[in-house]
Parts: structure tokens; C-alpha cells; sequence
């Protein structure tokens, strides 16, 4: 009989065992050390702006690091070293004055320049001399005046056209468009050239009425230009209204008065109610005549008829449909020759 210890035949272990051994490696594995990374803050900037490069993760072990010029580590681009257990800073052949080293491992840049632009590179020794280094990147840009708007035409009417320009002074940048305030979303009418500086609107409507500005940036700044007004009216109109429309308003006006005024004569004429009333309101709409007190005769004698030039006065009479007065209306006319 085998001894409890004893391997099995053919020198195989157990599954449990190769299991069991694994496991004990895996909790045994030591960790693993966060990555250094350097970052620009902020990722671009104008120039005479401050800019760090910060540095994540340095290790707690590092005794010095050195941060340079470029993407190499030489003696002669050192900006400045740092001793991290007597906190001294050595600045080195490539420091400018403007530069402030932090324990931390990051790097301030005070009132930056284009040539501050390009690759910088850190590096850091740990307490047994072993060197790390990483590298960083930093973004400068020209900062530039406001842009000029200017527009061929401001007070148009439809179907007209337009020319928006922005004028700047860097053409490093990108250009967009502006309308009251908002991103402009572009139409079929609407065209912008290669660069972006002209905008041109083929016909104008009412609906481009509005302020225009335009903005230029990179990714260290952005300006805006004065907005310019666009004012759109409809063609042969200055009241902002097609003439078609002008001409009812001043018909549908008109017809109202009629009716008010027809309206005001009819409640009057309801409310009296009485005899004076309709001869007043008779008077009031119609010139004095000679009453007739009686129906007018159909007959006259050969005598008495006017001569051809005489002036005859024709009588219409009018029965109130209240009562039996009769108001008489008297109308002159030129008999004809």
C-alpha cells in the first residue's frame, strides 16, 4: 500500500491541486503601477496666456525628476530639476523665468509664447535610481482682433440679394455664422465660399430678416463680430404688406364705416319711434322739400306745364312703416334739351 504522500503513479498531479496552485499566484501577483500621463491645461491656449502641464500618477518613490525641451532628454534643453526630499529646484540651461516646477511633478508656464509651442518631456529616478520619462504637449496660438462684418445691402426686399463678409486679421482659424445668436443653419438660397468668409443669399425672404455675426476661433480663443441687421420688406410696399393686401385692409375699412354709419341710422330711427323723429332724421339726411298733403295728381292742365329749360320739381314720397305721416323729399333736376 501507498504511502497518503506519495505522487500518483505516472507522476501526474491532481486537477484540485494545479487549481489550488494557480489561485495562490494570482493572489500572489504584485500590483500593477498606475501609467504617468501629462496633460496640457488648458489643451490650447492664446499667447500670453498661463498653461501647466500637469502629471498624473508620479510614483511615491521618486526621488528627482527633470523635465526638458523636446521629445529627448539633454543636458542642454534641462529647463528645471526638482530634488523631492530636500524640495529644491535647480533650474537648468533651457529655463526662461517663466517656468514654476510643483512636488506635484507639473509644470507652470507663465505668459506663453508661439515658441513655447511643441513636446516636452519629464523625467522622474526613484529612490534605487531607476529612470522613467513620459512626454507632454503644449498648443500655442496667435490670438487675433474681433472680425469685421459687413453686408453689400441692409434694408432689402424680396428676391433681392445679399453678401455677407467677415474680414480678420489670422487665417488660422475657423469661421462660422451666426443668426440672432444662434448657430445659422444654412438654406438652398444660402452659399458659403471655400473659406467660410463669404456668406451670399440668392433670393432673400421675409424670414432672413434678422442680426448676423460671425465668429472666428481656433482652439485656444473665439471671437465674435458686431451683428449687422438685415431688414426685409415686400417688394413695392413700405409698410411691410403686398400691395394686394394694402388695398383690402383700405376696402374692408372703408365698407365698415358704410356699415357703422348705416347701422347708427337704423337703431335711430328704431328707438324714436315717433313721427319727429323720421321727418328729423329726413331732414337731417335729406334737403327740405314742399309737402304735398295728398297723393300727387296725375293730371295737369296744358297751361300750367313748365317751359323746356324750367327747372321741375319732382316729388317721391316716402311712407313711414309705422304710422301714416309722409315725408316728402324734393329733388331738382335740368331738364335736357
Amino acid at each position: 500500500m501507498e504511502p497518503p504522500s506519495a505522487l500518483p503513479r505516472g507522476g501526474r498531479v491532481p486537477w484540485q491541486d494545479l487549481l489550488l496552485a494557480v489561485s495562490l499566484l494570482t493572489l500572489w501577483n504584485p500590483p500593477t503601477t498606475a501609467q504617468v500621463t501629462v496633460e496640457s491645461v488648458p489643451p490650447s491656449a492664446a499667447e500670453g496666456k498661463d498653461v501647466r502641464l500637469q502629471v498624473h500618477s508620479l510614483p511615491r518613490d521618486t526621488g528627482r525628476f527633470n523635465w526638458f525641451k523636446g521629445a529627448t532628454a539633454e543636458e542642454n534643453r534641462r529647463i528645471v530639476s526638482y530634488i523631492v526630499d530636500a524640495q529644491k529646484t535647480i533650474p537648468g540651461p533651457a529655463h526662461s523665468g517663466r517656468e514654476t516646477v510643483y512636488p506635484s511633478g507639473s509644470l507652470l508656464f507663465r505668459n506663453i509664447t508661439l515658441k513655447d509651442t511643441g513636446v516636452y518631456t519629464l523625467q522622474f529616478i526613484n529612490s534605487t535610481y531607476d529612470t522613467e520619462q513620459v512626454t507632454g504637449q503644449l498648443h500655442v496660438f496667435q490670438p487675433f482682433a474681433q472680425p469685421t462684418l459687413h453686408a453689400s445691402n441692409t434694408t432689402l426686399t424680396e428676391d433681392d440679394s445679399v453678401v455677407l463678409t467677415c474680414s480678420i486679421n489670422n487665417t488660422v482659424v475657423s469661421i462660422g455664422w451666426l443668426f440672432n445668436g444662434q448657430s445659422l443653419t444654412l438654406m438652398e438660397r444660402m452659399t458659403l465660399s471655400q473659406d467660410n468668409s463669404t456668406l451670399t443669399i440668392r433670393p432673400v425672404r421675409k424670414e432672413d430678416a434678422g442680426n448676423y455675426q460671425c465668429e472666428v476661433s481656433n482652439p485656444g480663443d473665439s471671437r465674435k463680430s458686431d451683428p449687422v441687421r438685415l431688414a426685409v420688406s415686400y417688394e413695392g410696399s413700405t409698410t411691410g404688406f403686398p400691395v394686394g393686401s394694402t388695398v383690402g385692409i383700405t376696402v374692408g375699412v372703408l365698407v365698415g364705416l358704410a356699415l357703422v354709419a348705416a347701422l347708427g341710422c337704423l337703431l335711430l330711427r328704431t328707438r324714436t319711434g315717433r313721427a319727429s323723429g323720421w321727418c328729423d332724421l329726413r331732414e337731417l339726411c335729406c334737403p327740405a322739400s314742399t309737402p304735398r298733403h295728398g297723393p300727387t295728381s296725375s293730371s295737369k292742365s296744358q297751361d300750367s306745364l313748365p317751359g323746356p329749360t324750367t327747372a321741375i320739381p319732382v316729388y317721391q314720397e316716402l311712407r313711414h312703416p309705422d304710422t301714416n305721416i309722409y315725408c316728402q323729399i324734393n329733388h331738382k333736376a335740368e331738364m335736357a334739351s
